[in-house]
């Protein structure tokens, strides 16, 4: 049956042209060692969580293995490697992370993440938005282990504390799973565990019980736990052991995810493709089901031992020729059941499973998104609590490296290619070509000099012959090693999917009028509105984006928000119509328990402002003052983009009143030049200084001067109107 998609008439239903022109290729990553895939799928992405054989040392003896990375894909083929996502070595309390088990929780829309604690050591649990994260503990009653250890409840006995997998079912109920061992009893049924978790999904319900399956063969049940569901029924797999042979991933069926289960037979064999093993001494593996199709993701030693032309990369050492059994790759293939509910065994395949969409150039990715790769590396920009990435490395003077997309759907066409990346010398350059890195020539963007590895900039850069669908797209990379970096790319044109632009939250803020700080814009596809460093709304009130809003009064939401936990280098911006020309002065409203904090202004990506210093409010940042500013640059009418940039940690800021009374949004009016009467004197903090008579408005500076002793903006009102006037002689 074909495909329909959200296109041009050009490219409005596809259905062969995927089948024969964009199949994937295993494995997922070929330029670093990657082992113990879980696996799991919302409505819209496929995700694949891995540990990495990259610190073992080419002729390593054991396991060394440190973070998880994350994937995620929305057609089966092109991947988007977010590198280490979660990383042992930078969290408190946790040593090597081993196999671990990944869920899309559709109830709460969060994606969960057991994972042992090294090799046996207890369970730990995470979770997070999205695959990148940041991801957070989420042990209730502050622990930082869900099993074993100090952790919630204990490993009830099983041999090895570890390789835990996680289940949600259809209602929202989440289990736990975990174990293996070295029982010499054949069959072995005391291995694993599993366990029911609350309705918070931050402990379990009970201590957990024993997996039961009947109907065993004489082999061991050893480790890789697993639970999946397909069409009513449940699935208890896991690996067999290595001393009955060839290592094999079986499975029971049952009526409940807690079991008793019966065994079926095996889903997975020892990987092999016409006879060549492309595996070793034990196997782990993930299932899910996506956009109706089942897939499983394994490990094998594909890389390491140059299968099908594969480069065999170095070891973390930098060594050739690493030992296979200690330098895995990850896999992923279709997965069949038979009409009864059992599972067809799976073959291993180089092309992996059809493309079941196609990719959509028109918006901007991950530079690590791709359906294959050669002659690159790539590094992790793990930090904790902070969104993950990598950056692409290209080995750019060999004769090839570069990263293929497949399957493109470039509508009636693509006009530019633009990349954001670093390069250190000016020769260094992107080309792109069709169907093959020697294919033809869509166009080429020559790389500006950054100065260094650390600073990343935008090229664009014309196409041309590029529309329709396109089966392989390269990127491939000229110039020296070492020398550049790649962050993002995309394709502009007049494709299926355009970029979406920046706009705003409620509609353009009128100026003279007040700037309610958390109604900053919306992102675009391209265009950012804000820049948080963190995704996680620490606040929790208002808005789900990542950005930190706070109640201004704890008591009273009534009151309104403000965007707080701010840091240095934070910025948001807000679509603003102004109304006239000549509008400088502003008042901030504002909070802090610090001695200086700051903001400065732009507008239209130009600076209009000097740094405005935010002095401490009060000990805990629930006062709020006002503090007076004047652009060096006054606004002018129609509709620009203002940016608010953070200078220093620690400012909660509620508004940004122009040309207004930030308390009322009265307008500030000019005194008229025979103005005559009596006016009350407010400085910018709303404070009542006392009464002044005037004869004319330009008496206004002297006598507010006098009665204040001060200098500097004020504000003047009589019973009808409210007045801004600067003392300054």
């Amino acid at each position: 049956m074909a495909l329909c998609k959200r296109s041009l008439a050009a490219s409005a239903c596809f259905g062969l042209a995927l089948a024969g022109s964009a199949l994937a290729y295993n494995p997922i990553s070929t330029y670093h060692y990657l082992a113990d895939p879980g696996a799991a799928a919302d409505d819209e992405y496929f995700y694949i969580i891995t540990d990495s054989d990259d610190p073992a040392a080419y002729n390593a003896t054991g396991y060394n293995i440190k973070a998880l990375y994350g994937f995620r894909s929305k057609d089966m083929q092109n991947w988007t490697d977010f590198g280490i996502i979660y990383d042992a070595r930078q969290v408190s309390g946790i040593n090597d992370i081993w196999a671990s088990g990944i869920a899309a929780n559709p109830k709460d829309g969060k994606l969960y993440i057991v994972f042992p604690d090294g090799g046996g050591g207890g369970i730990g649990y995470i979770k997070a938005d999205a695959i990148e994260g940041p991801w957070s503990n989420a042990v209730g009653n502050g622990k930082n282990k869900l099993v074993g250890g100090s952790g919630l409840i204990g490993c009830d006995g099983v041999s090895w504390c570890f390789d835990p997998g996680i289940f949600v079912d259809d209602d929202g109920t989440m289990y736990v799973t975990w174990g293996g061992g070295e029982s010499n009893s054949r069959p072995n049924t005391d291995n694993f565990d599993v366990v029911k978790m609350n309705a918070s999904y931050d402990a379990p319900v009970g201590n957990g019980q024993h997996v039961k399956v009947d109907n065993l063969p004489k082999r061991k049940m050893l480790e890789a736990s697993y639970i999946h569901k397909y069409k009513g029924n449940y699935y208890f797999s896991y690996s067999t052991g290595w001393q009955d042979g060839a290592p094999t991933i079986d499975y029971g069926i049952g009526s409940s995810p807690m079991g008793p289960f019966t065994w079926k037979g095996t889903i997975l064999g020892d990987p092999s493709i016409g006879g060549r093993s492309i595996n070793g001494n034990n196997n782990h593996h993930g299932i899910a089901e996506f956009k109706g199709h089942s897939y499983v993701v394994y490990h094998d030693r594909r890389i390491a031992k140059g299968h099908d032309g594969l480069e065999i990369i170095p070891a973390d050492d930098g060594k050739s020729n690493p030992d296979p059994g200690y330098h895995r790759s990850v896999s992923v293939d279709e997965m069949f059941y038979n009409n009864d509910g059992t599972i067809k065994q799976v073959v291993c395949t180089n092309d992996g499973p059809e493309q079941i969409e196609n990719f959509d150039p028109y918006d901007v990715y991950p530079a690590l998104t791709s359906s294959k790769q050669k002659g690159v590396r790539s590094r992790s920009l793990y930090a904790p609590g902070k969104v993950s990435g990598s950056i692409l490395l290209p080995l750019a003077s060999r004769s090839e490296s570069w990263i293929r997309v497949s399957g493109v759907d470039f509508g009636n066409g693509a006009t530019a290619f633009i990349i954001n990346a670093a390069s250190t010398d000016a020769g260094n350059k992107v080309e792109i070509r069709k169907g093959s890195p020697t294919g033809t020539l869509a166009g080429t963007c020559n790389l500006a000099n950054t100065g260094n590895m650390d600073s990343y900039t935008e090229t664009s850069c014309e196409m041309t012959g590029l529309s329709g669908i396109v089966d392989h797209i390269f990127m491939c990379f000229k110039g020296k090693d070492n020398s550049i970096g790649v962050k993002e790319w995309s394709f502009e044109g007049s494709g299926s999917t355009p970029p979406t632009p920046q706009t705003p939250y409620k509609g353009a803020i009128k100026i003279p009028g007040i700037i309610e700080m958390e109604n900053y814009d919306v992102n675009g596809s391209r265009d950012k509105a804000y820049y948080d460093n963190d995704s996680e709304n620490q606040g929790g009130v208002y808005r789900e984006d990542g950005v930190d809003i706070v109640l201004v009064d704890d008591n009273d939401e009534s009151k309104g928000y403000a965007v707080g936990y701010t840091n240095s280098g934070e910025w948001l911006e807000y679509t603003i119509d102004v109304a006239e020309d000549g509008i400088s002065e502003f008042t901030i409203v504002a909070a802090t328990g610090s001695e200086t904090t700051g903001l400065q202004l732009q507008v239209d990506g130009k600076d209009v402002s000097d740094v405005i210093e935010v002095t401490k409010t009060g000990e805990d940042w629930s006062v709020y003052k006002n503090f007076a500013g004047k652009l060096t640059s006054p606004l002018t009418k129609g509709e620009h983009i203002l940016r608010v940039n953070i200078t220093s940690d620690f400012i909660n800021i509620d508004k940004i009143a122009f040309g207004v009374e930030p308390t009322s949004g009265l307008p500030m009016q000019k005194l008229q030049k025979n103005a005559v009467g009596t006016y009350s004197v407010f400085n910018m903090n709303g404070v009542f200084q006392g009464r002044v008579d005037l004869k004319s408005a330009a008496d206004a500076g002297s006598a507010v001067r006098n009665l204040t002793g001060k200098s500097g903006l004020f504000i003047l009102k009589d019973k009808a109107n409210s007045y801004m006037v600067n003392t300054e002689k």
